[in-house]
């Protein structure tokens, strides 16, 4: 199954909606399960491709998906075939309709270089393997920020 919804939210949830993208089942299930007990929905993706597919962003699709108008925070692994994370935040960024949205890389392996690297081209934050409830913690502030601008203000960092 290439994408799957942690739970079904009706117009009126005004949870927060995560899309975590990872090449690892087991990876993607821990941020389906640390973001939903911080009362977020998220859908999942196995590649790069699948996550572009999902936010309207695949080849071919030239129209604005309307899932992906609901995509408050995408948390993306770094190292997956076909597609990096990296190379999946500079498509991301490069979308006058998805640019907006704050991306989170993970990853297991702490190089300065490639942590730059993301920072620099628009991650918001790059986050290191395996993620923790106080990593979760600290999305709150992302997702406080994009749902209401003036809230996040109070944002520490970047």
């Amino acid at each position: 199954m290439a994408a799957s919804s942690s739970s079904s939210v009706s117009m009126g949830d005004e949870k927060p909606h995560v899309l975590a993208v990872d090449d690892s089942l087991l990876d993607r299930r821990l941020i389906e399960k640390l973001l939903t007990n911080s009362s977020c929905k998220v859908t999942t993706a196995e590649n790069g491709q699948k996550a572009l597919e999902l936010l309207g962003l695949g080849d071919g699709q030239h129209s604005f998906n309307s899932n992906a108008s609901k995509v408050n925070l995408i948390i993306t692994d770094y190292c997956m075939p076909g597609m990096t994370g990296y190379e999946l935040l500079k498509k991301i960024k490069e979308s006058p309709t998805m640019k907006d949205i704050p991306v989170v890389i993970v990853s297991s392996e702490n190089v300065p270089t490639r942590i730059k690297k993301c920072l620099d081209e628009g991650a918001e934050e790059f986050m290191l393997k395996p993620l923790q409830k106080s990593d979760v913690n600290r999305l709150q502030c992302q997702l406080t920020k994009f749902n209401n601008p003036h809230k996040g203000m109070l944002c520490m960092g970047r």
